[in-house]
């Protein structure tokens, strides 16, 4: 067996159902195996997905087990040479697989592997490479100092900003959102620490992997979409106190009593400047909501979504949108074939078609375009899109916002 994958769920049955898509894909020709953990999901993800993904194996927990405990249950009966930790809100190429391996064929000295990240927006993720969280660099984090100084080596040390994104190069931190990782690397660290709660397990799995005399590698060659629906949330008091959290196991775990003393000091400055911030922000909001109210409303439209398709992925997804009564009118297509009819153009023409016509939101369908192509698109096109995707075959279209609701009643579209 050359490569496990490992994914885990948690109410997330849309997301997942496009992953897979493209996991099977970039599969193909790979020696490999499919392990999904569902932990104890509520919305019918047994009943949606077991039937349309046969050669997968799907454990199905009575109780939310947690991110670490779940993965460690499915590496257990793992075998895969490789084995690749995946969230299921991610969409991949469908060469990942073949350059990932062959990436770290090449460098005997790699333990593991993460890849570019883009957000469904086509946006550069910072976390798909990172520092250790030493008390600076966890102080700047959460002050943000890091996100005033992006490209500093010594402000923006957690996320490595003065090392270009688009450039191989070793790492610190993997993202645990796509993390391929030597199984006998494994062998000798063990899996995720069950200790974490939520954030951290990568970092710490990171820094074993490194205390084992292995490298963190970062490839930029293979960028992926990860569709991150708490990344709207990473400026909440919330987040701070979470990622404190997991902060303080690790530094606890690692640094030794003085050093995490010191950590955890910076760490509780840190939140206290941050919620003063926060405080200061939402009443700057509060007056400026007071002044807009005196000005005129601005005009507000909506239109119909434009689908990239050919002709059988226009009216699968169309389809889908007039049953959940998210069309007004009849939407426009952009052609992936030869085949011009009854569109308003080609897709090598995306770009110019997006402003001449004020598109808002667009449908890319995998009928015509491979999964590569489509996140080629995320990443060149405005980011003020609304981008949504939907694979071969699939019963529901997914976004970087927000999953649109289709279920049950579209199975058999």
């Amino acid at each position: 067996m050359n490569l496990s994958i490992i994914i885990v769920n948690y109410n997330v049955k849309y997301f997942l159902e496009q992953c897979l898509h493209s996991v099977i894909k970039a599969a193909a020709g790979i020696k490999h195996e499919i392990i999904i953990v569902d932990n104890a999901s509520s919305d019918g993800s047994r009943e949606y997905l077991e039937n349309k993904f046969l050669n997968i194996r799907f454990a199905w927990n009575e109780a939310n087990q947690g991110f670490a405990k779940a993965n460690n249950q499915a590496l257990h009966i793992a075998s895969g040479e490789y084995i690749l930790f995946l969230n299921p809100d991610t969409i991949l190429p469908e060469d990942c697989f073949q350059k990932c391996i062959g990436h770290l064929s090449d460098h005997a000295e790699a333990g593991a592997l993460g890849v570019c990240m883009l957000d469904g927006s086509g946006n550069f993720l910072k976390e798909s490479k990172r520092g250790f969280p030493t008390p600076s660099a966890a102080f700047f984090k959460l002050t943000g100092l890091s996100t005033l100084f992006p490209k500093s080596a010594f402000f923006s040390r957690y996320h490595m900003g003065h090392l270009h994104p688009a450039a191989n190069h070793e790492t610190d931190v993997l993202a645990g959102a796509f993390m391929m990782v030597r199984k006998k690397v494994l062998d000798l660290t063990g899996g995720f620490d069950e200790s974490f709660f939520m954030y951290g397990e990568d970092i710490d799995l990171s820094y074993r992997i490194q205390e084992a005399g292995y490298k963190n590698l970062y490839f930029a060659e293979c960028p992926i979409l990860h569709f991150k629906g708490e990344s709207t949330r990473h400026g909440s008091l919330n987040y701070v106190r979470l990622f404190y959290g997991a902060m303080a196991i690790f530094a606890r775990k690692h640094y030794g009593s003085m050093r995490a003393g010191i950590f955890s000091f910076s760490i509780h400055l840190a939140i206290w400047l941050r919620a003063f911030l926060s405080a200061a922000g939402h009443f700057i909001q509060y007056l400026l909501k007071g002044f807009n109210k005196l000005l005129p409303a601005p005009l507000s439209f909506s239109k119909d979504p434009v689908i990239v398709a050919n002709p059988a992925g226009y009216e699968r997804v169309k389809r889908l949108l007039q049953q959940n009564s998210q069309l007004k009118n009849t939407p426009q297509r952009i052609a992936t074939t030869a085949d011009l009819n009854d569109t308003i153009g080609r897709v090598d023409e995306l770009s110019l078609l997006v402003k001449k016509f004020s598109t808002q939101e667009i449908i890319f369908c995998e009928n015509g375009l491979s999964f590569k192509e489509i996140i080629h698109y995320c990443e060149i096109l405005p980011k003020n899109l609304r981008i949504r995707i939907s694979a071969n075959n699939a019963g529901s279209i997914v976004g970087s916002d927000f999953s649109l609701p289709f279920g049950e009643l579209h199975k058999k579209v």
